[in-house]
Parts: C-alpha cells; structure tokens; sequence
C-alpha cells in the first residue's frame, strides 16, 4: 500500500501534536495531578478526570459530557457526572488540575529547563497559536477558551498545550463521525494501528462487556474493516489513515497565527522540552 503523501500544512500540524503531547500527557501519567484532584475529596482517578476535564463546559449533564468526550463506552460518563460536582464545584477541580500539571512539569524538567527562556518562549507562542482559533464546532477547545491563561510560564505552556489537544480532539471527533466510527470503534481501530492484538485487550475497552466488545467488532467486519482475524484489512487501514490525515488538516488552523520563523523557533525551543519528557514517560 502506498504512503500517504502529507502536505505541508497536515506535516506542520502532526510535528505539533508530537511535541506538544507530552506536555499534556503529564496531566494522567504523572502523580501530582491526581495528587492534587484527590486532595480536593474526589473518590478516585476517574472522578477526578471527569470532573476537571469537562469543567470548562459548566454544570452539564453527563449525557453532554458523554457526546463532547466521544469515546467514552456509555455510561461511563453518568457514573462521575455530575456527582463528582456535588461537593466539589468545577472550578475548583479545573484549578487543581492545571496546579498539579504544572508541578509535574517542573519536576520532570529540573529548575534548569522549567526556568529557562526557551520555556517562557515555548509558552508565549504556543499560548497565541492555543488562542488564534475559531471556536466554532469546537466543544472542548470552546470550552478551554473560556479559562483565564496562567502568568506562569511552566503553568501557561501547559494550558496552552491543552488546548491545542483539545482543539486537535474536537477536529478528531468530527473525522471519526464523518466516517461513521463510534469511539468504541475507534479504540479497536487505534489498537491495531499500535499493533495491539487483539484489539479488545486494549487498556481503553478491555473492562467493557464482552457482548459489548462482540458487537463492535462483529460491526467491524460487516463493514470490511477488520477480517475475520481481528487485524486490518486493506480498508480498514485506509480508513484509519483518512481520519488521522483529516484530524491533522483540521488541527492545522492555530498555526496560521505564527510566521514561519516563529513556528521554526516554536519548534526548536519544544523539541528539548518534548524530549526531557519522553524520556521520563511524562511520569
């Protein structure tokens, strides 16, 4: 099968997503966030995940947060939603969240790298770029806008960085639903472009029913996207390759507010931030 040609714009917004990745991916692999979440009083990772990441969007129902996180099997939403809220407001989750970020951060990058100019760079572009985009059809990145940015460098890189994430999901979730995969589905379809299988052994669906994760895949092969091994067939790979192409067109727009030579100095003050982080597992 022949390889997807990108075009400058998607290459531009791939190269983004890999660097600026492990600066968001410290908010669940790393122990502060959590620290800090459960500090406040929520029972258990998952509570403290619901509720700080859908508080941008205010006091919705569960059935809201379900639809604006997507791949979330139903039910799991209503089981946090809105009881993580009930003797915790929001606001106080997403603040908590964004501290103990934060402190990940410095700790993973040592006083050296968390305080050097570079950093404060990396957060003042990444901030105009998180800020520059249209929020319409984008839920969680609209959602994310609403958030005062922190003056903190270290803090202020990780909330931009968010909402870039979030920018890219929402522009994610709009692929998936063009081409007609449910968030289940595209957990399956995920773990087989990582090589996982079978894909229900993925860590994301692996808890789920198995007459659950039965239909899905039965699904699947009706439509000529996995066979009957449970691995890709060649449809199957070009549709997963057609998502991940159009989610990186459609995370490209923040850019647009950066020259080129800014975005080339965006890319070289990330690229030792990204690394440190790497290396560590964002942990």
């Amino acid at each position: 099968m022949a390889k997807t040609r990108l075009s400058p714009t998607t290459h531009l917004a791939r190269r983004m997503f890999g660097l600026l990745e492990p600066i968001c991916l410290v908010t669940f692999c790393a122990d502060e966030s959590n620290e800090e979440l459960t500090a406040l009083g929520h029972r258990s990772y998952w509570d403290g995940y619901f509720a700080s990441r859908a508080a941008p969007l205010g006091r919705v129902p569960a059935r809201v947060v379900h639809a604006a996180f997507y791949n979330f099997a139903e039910g799991e939403a209503a089981r946090h939603i809105p009881s993580a809220w009930e003797t915790i407001p929001p606001e106080a989750s997403v603040a908590a969240r964004e501290r103990g970020s934060a402190a990940s951060l410095r700790r993973i990058l040592g006083e050296e790298l968390a305080g050097s100019p570079g950093l404060v760079r990396a957060a003042d572009l990444t901030t105009r770029a998180a800020t520059s985009a249209p929020t319409e059809g984008r839920v969680m990145y609209a959602g994310m806008r609403t958030l005062e940015v922190p003056g903190d460098p270290v803090a202020r890189l990780w909330h931009s960085a968010t909402m870039l994430r979030e920018h890219r999901g929402d522009g994610h979730i709009a692929a998936l639903v063009a081409s007609r995969i449910g968030g289940t589905e595209a957990h399956v379809l995920s773990a087989l472009a990582q090589g996982i299988h079978p894909p229900e052994s993925f860590g994301r669906i692996h808890h789920l029913p198995k007459e659950r994760l039965a239909a899905v895949m039965g699904g699947l092969r009706e439509r000529g996207l996995i066979g009957a091994d449970g691995h890709f067939t060649d449809a199957g790979r070009a549709t997963t390759q057609r998502i991940e192409t159009l989610t990186d067109e459609l995370a490209a727009a923040p850019y647009d507010a950066l020259s080129p030579t800014e975005l080339d100095e965006l890319i070289a003050v990330l690229e030792p931030i990204s690394a440190t982080l790497v290396a560590a597992g964002s942990q």
